[in-house]
């Protein structure tokens, strides 16, 4: 029992052919037909199987396909002999490559989804199986492609006018008029606010969804959803009142949508097998470090970084998640950068805190960054992402806006975090918010310049 299964791949994309050790004696043969551990270590994916289908082929030359499902399969035989046949019928310059493999109890194939899987029995009582990682459903729609399609050039070992076919599989269309099946998609959730509104922009294929039309914090609303369409799923939502979440009702309101919310996206990823990409805050941490890399741990001074913390914590369980922790955001909207112009612009002259240090961060920059490391499949985790740069103040960012504005940097005042908030029920908040970006840009992503960006989110 030693022996470790052996994974090649193929011309396909994904489709991996399985050898599997078969134990054999006088009374038989022994296999382990599906073993995670050892399979994954060999390169076969994680594809989490929830269902087990048999189909049993009483007479040889019985053929079925060729059919692409929404979802990833493991096929393999009980017994007898059959010819496999798989063509890719995903999107991309390699739709209709076809791959043949011949079948016995010793090899399996891994199908990925998109891909059409089709086979012919070459013994009676060929018994054909199939792990899968959905749920058959009957509303599910099947991508098809005709058997005997020339396109295709399928040399199959009984020719199909003296296979047994049935009247549904022999309707099948041909490859040229054959329609990709449609990839899994990306879900936005937080489409209306700043980080959402960038997402949106530079992910125009994705879906997205905020509050009025998706509730994380109700199971029922997950349930709802067809969670197939989807592979990754990018959580911009928050409750981001700072000062409020101190108050009895905002304390509530924070906990549901940055913790409990949380949770139910947690269940949905795991049973759906998504890749989720979950935003965190620098208020996650006390801020009595004066540079936070990814290890610190948490620290948060009030119930919003609280939340924050509870929710990162959850995320932290999904196996394909990526939180990406961020400070002091900017975009499209109500932000402090805006606020400063506007009160250029008014002829005002503000006082602003010069003893909390960080860094701006763009929506576009963050944008960007999520999308590298989705694009590049880094390795799953967390990483902090901010714009680059020099650390600087409220206060800079502040006298960086007006001179930027035409106004006299002069004219913005400095102050302490305790001389602004005297009289004010605001939250705590960390003194030190400059973030470790180390890890992220040895992924290949590089953070603009704080100042680059200032200059053209006012240009």
């Amino acid at each position: 029992m030693s022996a470790s299964p052996a994974v090649r791949s193929t011309s396909i994309e994904g489709l991996l052919v399985v050898d599997l050790p078969l134990h054999g004696d006088s009374r038989g043969w022994f296999k382990e037909n599906w073993q995670r551990e050892k399979m994954l270590a060999q390169g076969l994916p994680d594809f989490g199987p929830v269902q087990n289908n048999v189909s049993y082929n009483a007479n040889a030359g019985t053929t079925r396909g060729i059919h692409a499902e929404p979802w990833d399969k493991l096929v393999s035989l009980m017994t007898g002999k059959a010819f496999g046949a798989w063509v890719d019928l995903r999107p991309g310059p390699n739709f209709g490559t076809t791959v043949t493999v011949d079948l016995h109890p010793g090899v399996a194939v891994f199908v990925p989804r998109g891909v059409g899987n089709s086979y012919q029995a070459l013994e009676d009582g060929t018994t054909y199986a199939y792990l899968v990682n959905e749920h058959w459903r009957p509303d599910v729609a099947y991508t098809a492609v005709a058997l005997d399609d020339p396109a295709l050039a399928i040399d199959w070992p009984i020719p199909l006018a003296d296979a047994e076919v049935s009247d549904k599989d022999r309707a099948n269309p041909l490859l040229a008029d054959v329609t990709p099946m449609e990839p899994r998609r990306t879900l936005v959730l937080g489409a209306y606010g700043q980080l959402g509104r960038a997402l949106r922009a530079m992910l125009p294929e994705a879906d997205a969804v905020d509050l009025d039309t998706f509730d994380m914090t109700d199971p029922a609303a997950h349930e709802a959803v067809d969670w197939s369409r989807y592979d990754t799923v990018i959580n911009a939502a928050a409750y981001t009142a700072v000062d409020v979440a101190e108050t009895p009702e905002g304390r509530v309101a924070a906990w549901a949508a940055n913790a409990s919310a949380l949770v139910h996206l947690a269940a949905t990823a795991a049973r759906h097998r998504l890749t989720v990409v979950h935003l965190s805050s620098d208020y996650v941490f006390d801020g009595t470090r004066a540079v936070h890399d990814e290890s610190e741990p948490f620290s948060p001074l009030g119930v919003y970084g609280q939340t924050k913390a509870a929710g990162d914590a959850v995320v932290s369980t999904i196996a394909r998640h990526y939180v990406v922790r961020t400070s002091w955001v900017i975009g499209d909207g109500s932000n402090f950068v805006r606020t400063m112009a506007r009160l250029a612009k008014d002829d005002v002259s503000p006082s602003v805190v010069d003893d909390q240090v960080g860094r701006l961060t763009f929506t576009t920059e963050l944008a960007r960054g999520i999308v590298h490391l989705l694009e590049t499949g880094a390795p799953y985790g967390t990483y902090n992402l901010s714009g680059g740069g020099e650390p600087t103040s409220w206060y800079d960012v502040a006298r960086g806006v007006f001179a930027r504005c035409g106004r006299d940097p002069g004219d913005v005042t400095p102050t302490s975090t305790e001389a602004y908030g005297e009289g004010k029920d605001l939250a705590p908040r960390p003194r030190h918010s400059v973030l470790d970006l180390t890890k992220i840009e040895a992924t290949g992503f590089v953070p603009l310049p704080v100042s680059e960006s200032l200059d053209s989110y006012l240009a």
